[in-house]
């Protein structure tokens, strides 16, 4: 599916073109120049089975912002899903409440099969360790607004295996020319093998590392990610990496001037709270430009 097909499901499934023309249609609405009617009368059904603060709110404050209204699934214990209705039933129910459904789900594939019995556009808030498309074109415009998106060096820390968001940005980046992702990661937590030798057959540069130090001169851009402890067995050997993997003013000293830090948010600790002041840190800015994407996506499966 595409764009142009009306879902929004995988980063794999679009051209650079249409990554292109909705990075341009998120900045004219970060310009404010809709008309905020864009979607007057429509509904969105936002059906998330996994908890979210920034993507649940950012797609709905998108969606107001365009005119249109929101319907939301809420607690999922308060639904008949509950009473152990299939998913399959629940998008054949909520397409004919809705103009377009979000949904997140922690069953990677889930966004796919609502697509392929929705009756409305499907857009994929993000599915297991699979793919997050919405947070990936946010994650590109905000660097777009730095710098071009090509010939550029991105460093990406913290868990790479398990995480849906450098997943999807790592393969969004394969569509520029001239990208070399730099990975910093823990034993046992980097891309999954099958990702590396898909991103080298799109003929992508992957260089591993097992500090940020390594690369941290090179990069244009650092992507951090949190660890996630639940990975760790061991709370000694998650407090020596999460120690290792922080990102402070005093390691910031040896980056370029002009590189900028990004993180998909919640952080834990894996950014110093000093780093929010400083000129690199992006990542609030990343998570505000959230709105402009989402409408630019919304509008583009929904518009008449």
């Amino acid at each position: 599916m595409t764009v142009n097909q009306k879902n929004i499901l995988s980063v794999r499934d679009m051209e650079r073109e249409e990554i292109d023309r909705l990075l341009s249609a998120a900045a004219e609405f970060d310009r404010g120049n809709g008309t905020g009617h864009e979607l007057d009368g429509k509904i969105l059904a936002v059906l998330f089975f996994e908890p979210s603060t920034r993507t649940r709110m950012s797609f709905s404050s998108a969606m107001m912002r365009l005119g249109g209204k929101i319907l939301n699934l809420g607690s999922v214990e308060a639904t008949s899903i509950a009473k152990g209705e299939t998913l399959s039933d629940t998008i054949r129910v909520v397409s004919g409440y809705a103009d377009a459904i979000v949904l997140r789900h922690p069953k990677e594939g889930a966004a796919r099969l609502a697509s392929e019995v929705a009756t409305v556009p499907v857009i994929n808030g993000g599915d297991g360790a699979g793919q997050h498309p919405s947070q990936t074109l946010l994650d590109l415009y905000t660097i777009r607004e730095s710098m071009p998106l090509s010939n550029i060096d991105i460093g990406l820390q913290g868990d790479l295996r398990y995480g849906r968001t450098v997943h999807s940005l790592a393969f969004a980046l394969s569509k520029y020319n001239n990208v070399r992702i730099h990975t910093i990661a823990p034993e046992g937590l980097d891309f999954p093998a099958s990702l590396k030798a898909d991103l080298s057959e799109l003929g992508v540069e992957l260089i591993c590392h097992d500090a940020v130090e390594e690369c941290l001169p090179e990069l244009d851009v650092l992507y951090v990610t949190r660890l996630q402890r639940e990975r760790f067995p061991d709370p000694v050997a998650f407090d020596s990496y999460a120690s290792t993997y922080r990102i402070t003013p005093e390691l910031l000293e040896i980056a370029k001037p002009n590189m900028i830090v990004l993180h998909p948010l919640p952080r834990v600790d894996e950014i110093d709270p000093r780093v929010d002041s400083l000129p690199c840190a992006k990542y609030f800015e990343q998570a505000h430009n959230g709105v402009p994407v989402r409408m630019a996506m919304l509008n583009e499966v929904m518009k008449s």
